[in-house]
């Protein structure tokens, strides 16, 4: 016997874990895939940690969760500066003052607040009906069409007209020439990859990878006092309410015989004739040198059965089916849902590390009570 089965060997499952064994808890974390690490795992690949599943820059305002996190790994620090790609056009992302100059040639605050508040005013909305209106309403038609349309039709594979407003409930306006993406105090990446530090994180525990929990729930749940769930909760419940609705990504990763592709790590494809959304090259994460470098292209689309889930669509038919399994879950003896998928809510990495130390807080005290 454990005392926790946890599912899921992601950030989640691998902080809640580390967080159980530092109170003398017996863990065994199962994987359902063949790696540890969950979305964020990362692999070398000629010399560079490549990120598997897309682009992870840790970010973080709270002083605790960050310093917890530097207890499993160094930091390469990194300020995320993504390019926008439309046409043969680029922009600095998020909207600044590079960004509306590279636009409109407007050099001072003034005149770029002048120039978005005159085409906000044009396309006269003051109750948004849909997302494409509340981008009007908040940006002007320029920045809608070059830098937020086809990208946004393009991730949620829908028009913008057939999308709720709140997905974009603000879009940020910065009139400072600042390209720092996140304005939170401590960011970075991990320095050996978050692969490492996740294993750092899961040293204490017994890991099963290849496992999937579904298939063999009644054997390993008998095997645990309390049982740490991190799948997807609708499949948990046999999808007895029904399907959540999800959207996918598939990776497209190359190695390419240069040493400097795109000059970024990261640069955002806003056309609609784009099938990607961006590409990722990986090397500019930690500023490499390699004679070689490695690019992966970023599509979404459409969900279904046996694809990876990664976005939860939080719209509100989705929502109000989630309160549905939300009130099951709270009333399932035994079990803990957590993370993205457990919760069927969309989190930055910070959040979920919260979440985990809380929950973990809230069945075991602290690790000093713990001990007493």
């Amino acid at each position: 016997m454990v005392d926790y089965l946890i599912v899921g060997a992601g950030l989640y499952g691998a902080v809640f874990a580390q967080a159980a064994t530092a109170r003398g808890k017996r863990c065994l974390v199962v994987e359902k895939r063949p790696h540890i690490g969950g979305n964020l795992y990362t692999e070398t690949v000629e010399g560079i940690e490549v990120h598997r599943y897309g682009a992870h820059i840790f970010h973080t305002s709270n002083q605790t969760v960050w310093d917890y996190m530097s207890l499993f790994t160094d930091w390469i620090p990194f300020i995320n500066s993504p390019l926008a790609r439309f046409g043969d056009e680029l922009y600095n992302l998020p909207f600044n003052m590079n960004t509306f100059h590279q636009m409109w040639g407007v050099v001072t605050p003034e005149e770029a607040r002048e120039k978005i508040d005159a085409q906000i005013a044009a396309a006269g909305i003051t109750e948004p009906r849909n997302l494409e209106e509340q981008a009007l309403s908040l940006v002007g038609r320029d920045i809608y069409e070059k830098l937020v349309k086809g990208y946004t039709e393009k991730q949620w594979g829908r028009p913008a007209v057939e999308l709720p407003g709140f997905i974009i409930k603000r879009l940020p306006v910065r009139l400072t020439y600042n390209n720092n993406y996140f304005s939170d105090t401590f960011q970075g990446i991990p320095a050996r990859g978050y692969t490492a530090m996740i294993a750092r994180m899961l040293s204490g525990s017994e890991v099963q990878t290849g496992v999937d929990f579904l298939k063999h729930r009644e054997a390993l749940t008998a095997q645990a006092k309390t049982v740490v769930y991190t799948g997807p909760v609708d499949a948990y419940f046999d999808e007895c309410y029904g399907p959540l609705a999800y959207r996918s990504l598939r990776f497209e990763t190359r190695v390419l015989d240069c040493p400097n592709w795109q000059g970024n790590a990261v640069v955002n494809y806003t056309s609609a004739d784009i099938p990607w959304t961006r590409i990722i090259e990986h090397k500019h994460f930690a500023f490499g040198n390699q004679p070689k470098t490695v690019i992966t292209r970023e599509y979404p689309h459409s969900w279904k059965p046996g694809d990876e889930p990664y976005y939860p669509v939080n719209d509100d038919k989705n929502n109000a089916l989630y309160a549905r399994y939300a009130e099951r879950a709270a009333a399932e003896p035994g079990v803990i849902f957590g993370g993205r998928l457990g919760c069927y809510r969309y989190y930055d990495m910070h959040q979920i590390v919260e979440e985990a130390l809380a929950d973990a807080a809230a069945v075991m005290g602290t690790p000093d009570e713990a001990a007493d």
